[in-house]
């Protein structure tokens, strides 16, 4: 048994004082423990705050596109390996990977790595793809091609094609389904402002997932797009960067969730006259510029909607030890401190309906970091993590 100990604590939804934690086989047994067992190991944190361990709703692990010198998907896997360290570095003990291209996804090796204990990093949530309509933000084909691959990425379109590809996903263990509803901005061939799939194809993407039991997440920068995923039921939209307030206030109204992706939005903005940064992506730059500043006023939409925000970054679009900075972008943004360590707890977990996780009390998985200092009053400490437990074991200590 640990006993954990630290001025500060935030169980998930509120800030406490004095936590006395008391860990038993991988979970949380006691919040306020007094007298712990003779034998329990103490772990004392005297400038710290303690959380549950951070979820990530949105990353990209897999190298994309797929790293040259790695060409094989065990190369991807190897590949993908410190991004996963950086993500557990940071306190992320649980991600959801929203999909890659190759048709042999590393994420799924990668995970039953993870489950079986031969690599450690964040349990991992897949979407084993992005499905996505020909010419949509998922289709590949016009990038090199991937090795032993024709068209690249999980290309469907009309009804039939759309079932067969949410069943194909299913028989990759998929948690998630990830598809694709408007253009995108690191694609070429469509537009971040125009819908890509149909209503109907929606509607049977949506429907096929639910029958197998998948939650679905879309790919979604503007209204239409948005409008027609929220009528067909999709759980979570990604990204809306372009969407108007009405069209964020609907997602609360459909109890649907917003990953917002504030940092990463930020993160293309700041590069915007960067040549180098750009070289051989001038169709993105064209797209960033076009909507500059639409995209720049986008916290802000979020900040004043009535929407359910959950935390998620798009890392991989940036690199993954700067995930932490989508907290600061909150607040930045017109989010309160408690909100933003709100969406990466509890918030994250109720998204990803996934009860044991994002809280601290008795009978949570012990999945717990901790911060030196209080994220409430300076939030860019959640940038210093250097405490993190998960599943009861001690990863990383002061």
């Amino acid at each position: 048994m640990t006993l954990l100990t630290a001025p500060r604590w935030w169980n998930g939804h509120r800030a406490h004082a004095n936590a006395r934690v008391l860990v038993r086989d991988g979970k949380v047994v006691d919040t306020a423990c007094r007298h712990p067992p003779p034998g329990t190991t103490v772990v004392d944190l005297p400038r710290h705050t303690l959380l549950p361990g951070l979820i990530d709703c949105h990353v990209h692990v897999a190298p994309a596109p797929p790293s040259p010198e790695l060409p094989t998907t065990g190369g991807q896997v190897l590949a993908a390996l410190p991004a996963l360290r950086a993500l557990l570095a940071n306190g992320f003990t649980t991600a959801r990977d929203l999909g890659c291209a190759p048709q042999d996804p590393p994420t799924v090796h990668l995970r039953h790595a993870l489950e079986s204990g031969i690599i450690t990093g964040p349990r991992l949530l897949l979407a084993p793809h992005l499905i996505s309509a020909r010419a949509g933000h998922g289709d590949r084909s016009p990038f090199a091609a991937f090795p032993g691959e024709g068209e690249a990425g999980a290309v469907a379109d009309g009804r039939d094609e759309v079932a067969r590809r949410v069943r194909l996903e299913a028989r990759l263990r998929a948690d998630w389904i990830k598809c694709v509803a408007t253009g995108g901005v690191t694609s070429v061939n469509d537009d971040p402002g125009r819908p890509t799939y149909s209503q109907d194809e929606l509607d049977i993407l949506v429907r096929t997932a639910t029958d197998l039991g998948l939650p679905c997440a879309t790919h979604a920068f503007s209204d239409e797009g948005i409008k027609r995923a929220v009528r067909a039921g999709v759980r979570s939209v990604e990204h809306a960067c372009l969407a108007t307030p009405a069209v964020l206030d609907l997602l609360a109204d459909h109890a649907v969730f917003l990953v917002p992706t504030l940092y990463s939005v930020r993160y293309f903005l700041d590069r915007l006259d960067d040549d180098g940064f750009w070289a051989d992506r001038s169709d993105a730059r064209e797209k960033v510029a076009q909507h500059a500043d639409t995209l720049r006023g986008h916290g802000a939409r979020v900040a004043a909607s009535r929407a359910t925000v959950a935390y998620g970054t798009d890392a991989g679009m940036f690199p993954h030890a700067e995930n932490w900075r989508e907290f600061p972008a909150m607040t930045t943004a017109g989010l309160t401190p408690e909100d933003a360590l709100r969406t990466a707890t509890g918030t994250a977990a109720d998204l990803l309906q996934r009860p044991a996780l994002g809280a601290i009390r008795p009978g949570a998985q012990a999945d717990l970091v901790a911060v030196p200092g209080d994220p409430l009053r300076d939030i860019d400490v959640m940038g210093a993590v250097d405490f993190v437990m998960q599943r009861g074991v001690v990863r990383h200590s002061p």
